[in-house]
């Protein structure tokens, strides 16, 4: 029995790299651990020559949406099996700090669809996240991506999630950012002065708001919209005076890619770009339904967004 440690560096932490190189190395009956580091991720494992050859070749092969790898060095292990089987084991600290965190990603379909599930015990809840999607930068305070160094360090999580964070064969396995309604953060809505108000349905009442020509800031990952009425000049024009931003075209979200061709063409390319996990601002050739003249003055060109 041979052994191989083997030092991943890039885009390799908070985006399911070590459940991917657990079950990796469960396919190819390896023994080892994975833990992250300030350096991206390294892996002790061992096994025959061909067994490690062929987990080794698999890793760039089968990487997790997110990930991204900038080196994989692999170095002998003289040492005797540390472990009787593969783990995930807990990050370690050397000061030396080399890695990079993803960015954050937009929610996947997976986690959509039970946001919209009216059996879901995620419906309607806006901070779902899995592997495959959510905060990443936006919430890291310090190296390695752990959920002690994170915004979410506050937040227990509940029986529910913690057994799909420890179970090997969940999506939500080490999912940092795990949360759900009864163990995550809360939606809350405040006035301009920064009292809350008391209402049961944030979102609904912040809508109504909007159609009624006010401004939300709203928090999304990575920082604050000021959120308007595209159709309403009047809220439009309110928001340029108060950005103090006269000339620059506002960027738009729309529900969905068939109301965005309402208003613009939207080739195949840009429906692609439109959908990818970093749900761009794609500039599009303006057509069809108008919108307030101050979005984009002097401009035949909107920027639109897709809800990310």
């Amino acid at each position: 029995m041979q052994g191989k440690a083997i030092r991943v560096r890039g885009t390799v932490q908070g985006v399911g790299f070590r459940p991917f190189i657990w079950h990796l190395a469960k396919q190819h009956s390896l023994l080892g651990a994975v833990w992250n580091d300030e350096q991206g991720v390294m892996i002790h494992v061992w096994g025959s020559e061909q067994q490690l050859s062929d987990f080794i070749q698999h890793i760039p092969l089968q990487l997790p949406s997110l990930a991204d790898i900038l080196a994989l060095e692999c170095s002998a292990l003289n040492s005797p099996p540390a472990y009787d089987t593969f783990q995930i084991i807990s990050s370690q600290r050397n000061n030396l700090a080399q890695t990079t965190i993803s960015a954050d990603a937009a929610t996947c379909g997976d986690c959509l669809a039970e946001i919209n599930d009216p059996y879901n015990r995620r419906y309607r809840y806006p901070f779902t996240n899995c592997t495959h999607c959510g905060p990443r930068l936006s919430i890291i305070k310090a190296i390695p991506y752990d959920r002690c160094h994170t915004s979410m360090a506050e937040f227990s999580m509940c029986p529910a999630c913690q057994a799909e964070y420890d179970d090997p064969g969940n999506r939500r396995f080490h999912t940092q950012a795990n949360c759900c309604p009864d163990c995550g953060p809360k939606v809350f809505l405040e006035d301009a002065l920064g009292q809350t108000i008391p209402i049961d349905d944030v979102i609904k009442h912040a809508a109504q708001l909007i159609q009624q020509g006010h401004i939300i800031a709203f928090k999304g990952l990575g920082g604050f919209h000021l959120v308007c009425d595209a159709s309403n000049e009047a809220a439009v024009a309110k928001l340029r005076q108060r950005k103090q931003r006269y000339a620059k075209p506002f960027a738009l979200m729309a529900q969905d890619s068939a109301m965005i061709s309402e208003y613009a063409q939207v080739s195949l390319v840009e429906q692609q770009a439109l959908s990818d996990k970093r749900a761009a601002i794609v500039i599009l050739q303006q057509r069809g339904k108008e919108l307030a003249q101050g979005i984009a003055p002097d401009v035949d060109k909107f920027g639109f967004m897709l809800p990310y």
